[in-house]
This record gives structure tokens, sequence and C-alpha cells, in this order.
């Protein structure tokens, strides 16, 4: 039988756990809130810490409110739905702070308020189901691959879900269904994921563009376009099932505007896009007279770039796009820049990336991140080759989870 133990809660970690000490060791308790004494039992976490499985929560939180959804606590899609919208706030806040000092080498972060959701419910444009073994349809357990059978999510749009409400799925070799949807356009998706290439039988009764997309990663379209539409600040992109695209559409304005200002991009300046994706924030940000650097590996994204680039800023403009991972096309890169969007996968940039940007001293780094630990690692490799953290700005694209996506401006001093 695991160790029971009365512990008060004293922080939260990056991961979502409240974190508190029992003999000397840290304990790491999912489900709970710094300032909480609560009953828990112990396991071996990871080095030298423990992990805490809630049993009680002798005192409560004043920040503890009731789940929004009857899965929470089973569903590990949300995290933090016990804990009130302000307090997840100022937690991610401190989050990114604590990080920067501690891994970034920042002994004063220059932190901006984080900029929340006035309604931080029902905002994901798109969703990963997952099967089970009798073919129920739900989301993964918490630290786990067993699949939770559920009927609603608090978090997606109504117009997301209204997909799932229409699926009746027997298909044995259906690995994962995508629903996406433009939720400006009224454009939905559905993009089954399975093992071969064959793709199922399907009867379509909607306006729903339906995909296959198999291990090997081809593209079967089966009723529909391969691409949808989404609006952002009035502007129209194209973005094809397997492309990535922020699953908030209301907070990705946000984030443009953050980066636009960070950028302040003069005339006549060059603009890099690193991991550009379909060119949300370069096409969003830059002019038909700004000229344009924009690297992406994935080819579905590069295509969608191509054509987001024409209808965005027209044909006069100038971008050249690069098919290619960043980490092998930046250091080859012999054209200079003066700005630099970089918008790493969760991993952040590569020792590659940083050489590279080091070598080319582009005065400006815009760096969004959906992970402040590698954003705060980058951040110290970044000073070694010269460039000043001037600003940072969180924005909650993920409510209701512990996830943050912030935004930094780093200056060439």
């Amino acid at each position: 039988m695991a160790e029971r133990a009365t512990i008060t809660l004293t922080d939260m970690a990056h991961g979502g756990a409240a974190v508190g000490f029992w003999q000397g060791q840290a304990v790491f308790v999912p489900l709970a809130i710094p300032g909480e004494v609560v009953t828990v039992a112990l396991s071996p976490g990871r080095g030298h810490s423990l992990q805490g499985r809630l049993l009680e929560v002798v005192q409560a939180s004043p920040e503890r409110v009731s789940p929004k959804c009857p899965y929470f606590g089973a569903c590990g899609g949300c995290h933090w739905q016990h804990i009130a919208y302000s307090a997840q706030l100022a937690f991610k806040e401190r989050i990114v702070a604590n990080l920067l000092q501690r891994i970034g080498g920042q002994a004063e972060p220059p932190m901006r308020p984080i900029l929340g959701m006035a309604e931080p419910w029902a905002y994901r444009n798109r969703v990963q189901l997952r099967l089970d073994r009798e073919g129920h349809i739900g989301f993964y357990a918490q630290a786990s691959h067993t699949v939770v059978p559920v009927e609603t999510c608090a978090i997606t749009h109504p117009f997301v879900w209204s997909l799932r409400d229409s699926l009746d799925v027997d298909f044995s070799g259906l690995r994962r269904i995508v629903l996406r949807a433009g939720l400006r356009t009224h454009q939905q998706m559905v993009i089954f994921e399975g093992r071969g290439a064959l793709p199922p039988v399907l009867e379509v009764t909607a306006p729903v563009s339906c995909l296959y997309l198999s291990d090997r990663g081809e593209l079967t379209v089966m009723a529909g376009s391969s691409a949808l539409f989404e609006m952002v600040e009035g502007r129209p992109f194209q973005i094809s099932g397997p492309s990535f695209f922020q699953n908030n559409t209301e907070q990705v304005e946000r984030l443009v505007s953050v980066v636009r200002g960070y950028l302040d991009l003069q005339p006549g300046e060059t603009l890099l896009d690193a991991y550009c994706g379909v060119g949300t924030l370069a096409f969003s940000v830059g002019r038909a007279d700004t000229p344009i650097i924009a690297i992406e590996g994935s080819p579905w994204a590069v295509r969608d770039a191509e054509a987001n680039a024409w209808r965005i800023l027209g044909g006069e403009a100038e971008v050249m796009l690069i098919e290619a991972p960043v980490e092998e096309a930046l250091p080859a890169l012999d054209r200079p820049y003066e700005a630099a969007i970089l918008d790493p996968p969760r991993g952040g940039c590569e020792p590659a990336v940083i050489e590279a940007i080091g070598r080319q001293r582009p005065r400006r780094l815009v760096y969004v991140s959906c992970d402040p630990a590698s954003l705060a690692r980058d951040v110290a490799r970044l000073a070694a080759h010269g460039y000043r953290l001037e600003s940072v700005q969180p924005v909650d694209m993920f409510p209701q989870t512990y996830h943050i996506e912030t935004v930094a401006l780093l200056r060439r001093i």
C-alpha cells in the first residue's frame, strides 16, 4: 500500500501540478492548488521527487471551484478546471517568470500581464479523438493511453463538437479522428487517421470535408476539399487537413497583434519567419512591400503558405518560401534579414538554429513559444549570442489547461 501523507502545497509547477514537501522531498500533486492542505498517496516521481495522488482536500483554497465538465479528473484534456480562471492566469504568469529566472538567467524578467479570455470555454477549433477497443470515442486519460469515452467537451467549440455527435464509426483500422473547423467561415472537416492505405467506406450527407490519412502519410479526400479556410483579422487563411493552425481562433488575433507590435517592421526591412506553418504570423504582420523569407518543413503547410501569400499579400509581394526543416535551411541561408519570427514546436529551437541566428545577426527576434521551459532555455542561448530579452507577453491560448503561449521580444545588443 502506498504511503499516505498530509502536506501543505506551496507552489504551482510547470506541468499543472501543485507542489509541496514531505520529509525534504518535493511532492507533485495534480488536481490541487497552492495554499491547500491535502492528503495524498505517495509514489516515486522523477529524480528525487515524489508523485502525490490526491485523496482528500483537508483545507481548500478559496480559488477552488466546481469543474464544469463531468469528465474532469479522468479525461486528460484539461488540468485546471478546478481553479478559478483569474487564478489560472496568475499561475501562468508566475510560471513563465520563474522559468525565465531559473533557466533563462533573467533576474527580473520584463513581464507584461497575461492576455486572458473574456469567456474561457468552448474555444477549441480542433480536437483529436481516440478510440478504445470497443470503438468508443473519447480522449486519453491523464498521463495514460487509456481512452476515456466522452459525450461532451467544455473547451471545444460547439460547431466543432457537432461533428462528434454525427459520427458513427465502424472501421477496425482507425487510430484517431481529428475534428476541425473554420469558426468564422463555418467550414467543417473530419480527418480519419488509420492503418493501411485504403480509406473506410463513408456516407456523407452534410457539407463536411472528410479526409483519410494513412500511417504512411498519404492523404485521400473522401468528400469535400483537402483544406478549409479561417479568417484572421479579416484575412482568409487556407489550412490543409494535416497543417498546423492555432487551436484558439479568438486568441490568435491577439497573438498576431503582439507579434506585429514587437516586430515594428520598418520600410525595406526583410522578415524571416522560421517554422512559418501556413503563414499566419508573417502574412498577417507583413505588407506587400515587406520581403519575407519563410521556412517550413511540412509539405502540406508549404502549399497552404504559397496560396496564402498570393491571396493575402498579392502577386507583387516578394516571398521566398523554403520547404525544409529549419535546422537545415537556416544555417544555409545566405540572404540577410533585419527581423525574425521564431515559432518552434514544443521542444524549442535546435542548437543549429540558435547558432545560425547568432551568425546572421538580425536586429530583432520575436520568439513565439508554446512551452516556457524551452523558451527560457533558448533565451539563455540567444543571450550568449548578444541578444537581450526586452519584453515578455503571455497569451492564454489554452484556458483550463496548464499550457501557456508566450511571445518574447529579443533585441541584439
